[in-house]
């Protein structure tokens, strides 16, 4: 059995050139939507602290890439989810067929809001990723 991984780039370096890739693209527009928010691995995953608080994860499962924010922005952005599998606190998707980058930031700084103790009124962020 493999150790845990220790790092992001320890924890993709493991997977498919595929998931990586995916995995990748989200990473890149996790740290564009919250630049503050500090890498780590928590429960054996990739994820982001903000104020020493997790912020979001994201994994790679047998057949499909999942990205955990947190029930918050799933109910925030259920209109926007509808197309994704989810559940909570969890949006799944095809390793193909990446998130789009407008929504994973919208719901990046749903979470950063959030962290910070401000609940954002969910119409003004749908709005901007319509």
């Amino acid at each position: 059995m493999a150790a845990p991984p220790r790092s992001i780039d320890e924890y993709l370096a493991r997977l498919s050139p595929e998931k990586r890739a995916t995995l990748e693209k989200l990473r890149k527009d996790i740290l564009a939507a919250a630049p503050k928010a500090e890498e780590c691995i928590s429960y054996q995953i990739p994820g982001f602290r903000l104020n020493g608080r997790l912020l979001v994860s994201f994994g790679a499962a047998t057949k499909h890439c999942a990205f955990y924010p947190g029930a918050h922005p799933l109910e925030a952005l259920a209109k926007e989810l509808a197309k994704y599998a989810t559940s909570r606190g969890t949006i799944r998707f095809p390793v193909d067929t990446p998130l789009p980058t407008t929504l994973v930031r919208t719901i990046v700084k749903l979470r950063v809001a959030e962290n910070s103790g401000k609940k954002p009124v969910a119409k003004r962020a749908a709005k901007r990723i319509r």
